[in-house]
């Protein structure tokens, strides 16, 4: 499995060089219309815990290290990372936490210490959760 396996809704939003990759869930929605743009979900594919947030000029992370999948709510909004020995592993990986996301599987209401009801019932309509709910 690979980023081309990708549900509709998201996108590749970066592919680098070096491995790391970016991918967004709905960018035609979070538009800062309907949906507040710094919120839009965002999955990181990188190596090691900390390349996401590796200032200009440290180097990077060496070979030996794993590759992360996190899955961004908002910018300090995260779930737990998950880890894999190869990139291909954490793209496949990737692949899976957005098709989860897509099909209202996760459960990010629970990554919220402050609760935004109105936010995360409007994205329940958008992932489909409101559909199963009593």
């Amino acid at each position: 499995m690979d980023l081309a396996d990708l549900p509709e809704s998201w996108v590749v939003w970066s592919d680098e060089s070096d491995g790391r990759a970016v991918l967004a869930y709905r960018p035609d929605v979070f538009d800062s219309d309907s949906f507040p743009a710094p919120c839009m979900p965002t999955i990181y594919v990188t190596r090691g815990s900390k390349e996401r947030r590796r200032p200009p000029g440290e180097p990077t992370h060496p070979a030996s290290a794993d590759w992360r999948v996190t899955l961004f709510l908002e910018p300090e909004v995260t779930l737990p990372e998950e880890s894999f020995d190869t990139r291909a592993a954490a793209l496949s990986g990737a692949v899976e936490v957005a098709r989860s996301f897509d099909g209202g599987e996760v459960d990010y209401r629970g990554a919220y210490q402050v609760p935004r009801d109105a936010y995360l019932d409007r994205l329940d309509e958008l992932t489909g959760r409101d559909e199963g709910s009593d």
